[in-house]
């Protein structure tokens, strides 16, 4: 007996849809994308024609490339690096039971809640050389004898950027790890108690292992959120002076202003850096295979 024609077409008519919204925001953009990088583009965005590998070569040969691809590792590394040490320390204390913690669970959804750009901009007027609330009070208590251009100057922007990234990512990434910490069995840490193991072996030994997909999800979203961070910069400093508190994000917004074809090529390579990176950490990881064996 012949299958009826919509049956025969097994899962086709439920994952269609999904699949035509990843052809429409993800695989044309990229398309596109990469489509701009070898055409030459005037600044008012007529096509002039193919530009070949020029675009590429013209990147390649850019000053300020190398600066910002290293600061882009020591952004990304720090942030994220800083973000899941301090998660996991919080998602560790709102696992346990103490008065408020309903309260605090709620407070620490504020910075996801809002918008990061929002975030950035409080902190850049928080920060102002002239009218900001932090140069005031340092002045008024002693501790600086003059307001200082804390986002004027890269060795004091870069810390306080870091800690703007950090403050935004903390909430999904405490998030992800309490729910992976919720998920222990109790029964384990009451036969660990029995055994006698102590309080860091158990940790070691029972909760991390079993935290670990909820982890590498937590730094999986974090290197690609990080990497590709352009509110908190843009927010706060727009990559100045020049390209100096720029990462590859940015300065590929900075270029658009001049070249839009290197702009697109700049984009290119942001991406295949991003999908390199998230390759390498999983591979270097070998979580999956530890947990299937």
């Amino acid at each position: 007996m012949r299958r009826p024609g919509f049956e025969r077409l097994g899962p086709l008519p439920w994952i269609g849809p999904a699949v035509l919204l990843i052809l429409a925001v993800v695989v044309w953009p990229v398309y596109e994308m990469i489509h701009t990088s070898f055409q030459r583009i005037s600044p008012s965005g007529f096509v002039r024609g193919s530009a070949g590998l020029d675009k590429y070569r013209k990147l390649f040969g850019e000053a300020d490339l190398g600066h910002v691809l290293t600061v882009t590792v020591i952004w990304t590394v720090v942030v994220v690096g800083v973000t899941m040490i301090a998660s996991l320390a919080l998602a560790q204390l709102f696992n346990q039971e103490f008065p408020g913690r309903r309260l605090t669970r709620w407070a620490l959804i504020a910075p996801w809640a809002a918008s990061v750009l929002m975030t950035s901009i409080g902190f850049k007027w928080m920060l102002n050389q002239t009218a900001g609330v932090l140069n005031t009070a340092m002045v008024d208590v002693g501790i600086i004898d003059s307001p200082r251009d804390w986002l004027g100057d890269p060795s004091t922007a870069w810390p306080w950027m870091m800690f703007v990234a950090i403050f935004v990512s903390l909430p999904f990434t405490t998030y992800t790890l309490l729910a992976g910490l919720q998920t222990v069995p109790a029964e384990l840490y009451e036969a660990a108690e029995v055994d006698g193991a102590g309080t860091w072996r158990t940790y070691r030994l029972i909760t991390l292992p079993l935290l670990r997909p909820a982890f590498l999800v937590g730094v999986v979203i974090n290197l690609i959120n990080v990497f590709n961070s352009f509110p908190v910069i843009w927010g706060m400093t727009r990559g100045g002076p020049s390209s100096d508190t720029a990462t590859t994000t940015v300065f590929m917004y900075q270029l658009k202003d001049t070249d839009i074809g290197e702009s697109a090529a700049m984009s290119v390579v942001n991406f295949a850096l991003v999908v390199i990176m998230v390759l390498l950490f999983l591979k270097v990881s070998r979580w999956n295979e530890e947990d299937n064996r």
